[in-house]
């Protein structure tokens, strides 16, 4: 069958890509499609054709699911911010196992069953406590619109609410509103601050509140399992990881390049009394085997004990090359690594596992993002059996 633009046709869907998009065939020839449900027939026009794929827009559901559900959100479908309000929850959780699953396996070329289940959200809708809205001038309607990049475009949505933002998110939005930027282009962040945390405007932290100690415990559980005494947090932000865990070392260090965030840094830390680490405004790949050469400890005369566990928390787009390459070449005992962004960590795992240098004993992945494509994991990572009295 040879598709068209504006065609119409009827799918079954036969599984959810990383990404939230539904996968359906005609004969072999895949087409994508949002908002549907693995099981679901569908009837949809078509936006785009490719060599190997298309693309389609959902028209109705002519076999609907019984995991399909009412979406809470005005918006969905329009707004691009979630992906997943029509999938029951506990659905949810299922399909993303599988998609981390599938591209730790096709990536990474990791064994799915290192993953385990996902850690669920125990507030579902409200959690975000940090959202980027945008202005934008509509022409033809004679208003500035603000809200959300549509799902569909480039242009905004208009929003007065955001249904997977914290209430007192959705109130700074009316703010806004009621009180609009001068023109259109203009971004705008709305953040709760965290309690008892020093955190510049730019600066990262974690946007879910209620998942948060979770995250915490299972990095807790990870590091306790390896057993080290020495902690280098890389990419380190505001110190968060370092200071959570600085009672179940001897020492740590935070490596952060943006030095407003490492003088937050060395606040938090002072104000809880931490004194057994410090924080450096560096680039990881400048301080990195350095740092490793520290905190070796001499065994005997010869040989150092390698008791040193890494924490790697990086942007979305994974860790830079030379980074990946000064763990390989420095071997700490133990990797744990946190990303919201499972292809990108699947890549990563994929380099530091090449060869034997780590083996990644479990993947714990957190669903920070509820009723949208993204999931948080965290990698355990050991040095090779081999490698674990190299010396440094």
């Amino acid at each position: 069958m040879s598709l068209k633009l504006t065609d119409k046709v009827s799918l079954t869907i036969h599984d959810l890509a990383f990404g939230g998009e539904g996968v359906g065939r005609i004969d072999d020839f895949v087409v994508f499609v949002p908002f549907v449900i693995v099981g679901e027939t569908v009837e949809v026009e078509i936006t785009e054709v490719k060599k190997n794929f298309a693309r389609g827009k959902l028209l109705r559901v002519e076999k609907p699911s019984l995991e399909r559900v009412a979406p809470e959100c005005r918006y969905f479908t329009q707004c691009g911010g979630c992906q997943y309000q029509h999938i029951d929850y506990a659905a949810q959780l299922r399909f993303k196992h599988k998609q981390i699953s599938d591209i730790f396996e096709r990536v990474g070329k990791i064994s799915r069953e290192v993953v385990a289940p996902v850690v669920p959200c125990p507030s579902p809708y409200g959690y975000r406590n940090r959202i980027m809205i945008r202005s934008q001038w509509n022409g033809p309607a004679k208003k500035l619109e603000i809200g959300f990049i549509r799902a569909d475009n480039n242009f905004v949505q208009d929003i007065e609410e955001c249904k997977i933002a914290e209430l007192a998110i959705s109130e700074q939005i009316k703010q806004v509103r009621a009180n609009p930027p001068p023109k259109g282009g203009i971004k705008i962040v709305l953040r709760i601050p965290p309690e008892g945390w020093d955190v510049p405007p730019d600066s990262f932290f974690q946007n879910n509140f209620f998942l948060l100690p979770k995250l915490v415990e299972t990095v807790r559980e990870f590091l306790q399992a390896g057993g080290s005494r020495h902690l280098i947090d890389l990419y380190c932000g505001v110190g968060f990881f370092g200071i959570e865990l600085a009672d179940l070392v001897e020492s740590f260090v935070g490596v952060e390049y943006d030095q407003l965030a490492i003088k937050s840094a060395r606040h938090n830390a002072a104000t809880r009394n931490i004194t057994n680490g410090e924080f450096i405004p560096a680039k990881v790949e400048d301080v990195l085997p350095d740092l490793l050469k520290k905190f070796s400890v001499h065994a005997d005369g010869q040989h150092k004990e390698n008791k040193t566990t890494v924490i790697l928390d990086p942007p979305r787009k994974g860790c830079w090359p030379e980074t990946l390459n000064l763990l390989r070449e420095t071997r700490p005992a133990q990797v744990i690594y946190v990303s919201c962004h499972p292809a990108t960590m699947a890549r990563d795992l994929n380099i530091l596992c090449a060869d034997g240098v780590f083996e990644l004993a479990r993947v714990q992945p957190l669903d920070m993002f509820p009723q949208t494509q993204h999931v948080e994991c965290v990698a355990d990572l050991r040095a090779g059996q081999a490698l674990q009295n190299v010396t440094i």
